[in-house]
């Protein structure tokens, strides 16, 4: 089984479909879900399932945590899109990866994050701490080739 980091091949033309819309107050709603290193999911990963899900525990159910959407901006002609910083309390979980997914759309896949190893919280909690709502470091970019 692997996690490997990745855009969804399906979300990149959803995209340019128009289903997948970022405002932060009227966008669609994207959620993460965290998973073990037993779980399966690349760029052909194309909807949220729960095989290999982190179990409940604490404030973290099946399906995950509502993201809070950052306005998408433009900057040097990189369009961006980030998220506000998800935390799970009293947690006790190993996750190796995670899925945004955006439920608005049938739970649609949008991206793939693999941690690069095991991350534990053990009655605690669990922050995934997006990066910097930069050109080169948001979650989500679009820019020149």
């Amino acid at each position: 089984m692997a996690i490997t980091q990745a855009v969804a091949n399906s979300f990149k033309k959803q995209l340019l479909e128009g289903k997948h819309d970022f405002q932060a107050t009227s966008g669609s709603v994207f959620k993460m879900a965290l998973y073990t290193s037993a779980a399966t999911l690349s760029s052909a990963t194309t909807v949220y399932a729960t095989t290999n899900e982190v179990g409940n525990t604490g404030t973290y159910v099946t399906g995950g945590g509502t993201l809070v959407n950052i306005d998408p901006f433009v900057s040097s002609g990189v369009a961006c899109v980030d998220f506000a910083d998800l935390s799970f309390t009293g947690v006790t979980l190993t996750a190796r990866g995670a899925l945004i997914y955006n439920t608005s759309q049938s739970n649609a896949a949008v991206c793939v994050l693999d941690f690069g190893a095991d991350k534990t919280a053990t009655s605690g909690t669990f922050t995934i701490q997006f990066p910097a709502a930069t050109t080169s470091a948001a979650i989500l970019r679009i820019g020149n080739a």
